[in-house]
């Protein structure tokens, strides 16, 4: 009798061992969950408190409070709006240019109900992910305009900014639009995200103009220390931000995430070393700006590209974006405070553009997809042609975005208001440290 238990015992372990993996509800896949959700939540980080924090200590000491309110009232209303509308009309629906209703209010979507994109997550979780990429894009281009926007008019111009161009760009590129079917890769959204943000932010600051005192005064940041912090907290979201773009626990997860920290490393040494060479010393804000770089230069490549890649193009993207924030920004001579375009806007551009140089069809696991290094031009074209299409939109869309916001409150405080600083004028609080 104890034989047979035993036999019996161990017979039911082999069939365990050997038994598939398989969802407890329908098609969705337990591991896979578990990994999305805390992606979703290292997502959701990287707007709160990472960016918060990230953006004010780079600036004054009296508008602290006021770009960390941007981070807090972009979370809460973009996330309302993509569960209402913004993830239907991006995700439901084949349309070329924009999705449909089906999915308006999370309808339709139960316990078991999963996507062709995510079939073994919950669509509901789904829809959660994606919601923290509109958050922070949103976010991102509070920035540009940091120490001078109204409060009043960023809400509205979030509100029609994210229907106007995040929506549609988001269902062209993941959605199945029209450039998914062109060929245009975008792994965790260095178009979608990060030309979009980049350019917004650029628009943005040129129409608001330039900061009171802006070459004449000390700008300089009120507390590093909070900006060092906030890189932390991005940085490490960041694995979330693109490794979860795998949308499941596996190699290609991996191998987005040791690309992602390389190209971050790379960027920050790039930085660095040319600040040091070009200025003497070596800076706190160079190093974080740097690793910056590197992290939106990546993220449209990261899960098409061997690792060894995310080094070289975290490379350019300190390289480059150090030349573009320190001399080309002052020879155009407008007032992007936070660098949103020179680091966000170069970082998505080229970026996505490099996709067609370094993606691997080893690891995309498709010929088609092979970049210029494996002998593929046809990629390298087809990615110029994305770049050219959402930043096209991205300038008209923000252009009316800000007018239709400008029509509810004026788009920039008033001279004693900005004077005073928008934390007390704005908000009717300050730091007192």
């Amino acid at each position: 009798m104890p034989k047979l238990s035993t036999s019996l015992a161990g017979a039911m372990i082999l069939c365990c061992l050997n038994a598939p993996a398989h969802a407890a509800e329908g098609g969705i896949d337990p591991a896979d969950t578990g990994f999305m959700m805390v992606a979703t939540a290292l997502v959701l980080m990287m707007t709160l408190p990472g960016l918060a924090l990230f953006y004010a200590g780079m600036v004054r000491k009296k508008s602290l409070l006021a770009v960390m309110a941007q981070s807090v009232a972009a979370t809460a209303v973009v996330s309302i709006l993509w569960f209402g509308f913004g993830y239907s009309l991006a995700f439901s629906g084949d349309g070329a240019m924009i999705g449909d209703l089906a999915r308006v209010f999370a309808r339709g979507v139960g316990l078991a109900t999963t996507t062709p994109t995510a079939a073994t997550i919950p669509e509901l979780l789904f829809m959660a992910y994606q919601m923290t990429f509109a958050v922070i894009t949103c976010a991102l281009v509070g920035g540009a305009v940091a120490d001078r926007m109204n409060f009043s008019a960023f809400l509205v111009f979030c509100v029609v900014w994210l229907f106007l161009v995040y929506v549609p760009s988001a269902h062209w590129v993941w959605g199945g639009g029209f450039l998914a079917k062109w060929g245009v890769l975008d792994f965790a959204g260095g178009t979608v995200v990060h030309i979009n943000a980049g350019v917004a932010g650029l628009v943005a600051a040129v129409m608001l103009g330039k900061r009171m005192g802006f070459g004449r005064e000390n700008l300089a940041p009120y507390d590093l220390s909070l900006a060092v912090v906030g890189t932390g907290l991005l940085w490490v979201g960041w694995f979330g931000f693109n490794g979860g773009s795998a949308l499941s626990a596996s190699s290609r997860a991996v191998f987005a995430i040791v690309s992602t920290h390389l190209s971050a490393c790379a960027g920050a040494i790039a930085w660095t070393a040319l600040e040091w060479l070009h200025r003497g010393k070596p800076s706190v804000l160079g190093m974080i700006s740097g690793a910056i770089a590197g992290l939106g230069m990546i993220t449209p490549a990261s899960g098409y590209v061997e690792p060894w890649a995310g080094l070289v193009i975290g490379l350019v993207g300190g390289l480059l974006c150090y030349w573009f924030c320190t001399w080309l920004k002052l020879k155009l001579a407008y007032d992007d405070s936070l660098d949103v375009f020179g680091v966000h806007g170069v970082g998505g551009l080229v970026g996505t553009t490099l996709v067609g140089v370094f993606a691997s069809s080893s690891v995309t696991g498709d010929a088609a997809q092979a970049g210029l290094i494996e002998g593929g031009l046809h990629l390298l074209g087809v990615q110029l042609a994305g770049v050219a299409v959402v930043t096209a939109w991205c300038v008209v869309g923000t252009w009316v975005a800000l007018k239709a916001a400008a029509l509810v409150a004026p788009l920039r405080v008033g001279p004693d208001q900005e004077r005073e600083g928008l934390d007390l004028s704005l908000h009717g609080e300050t730091i007192h440290a």
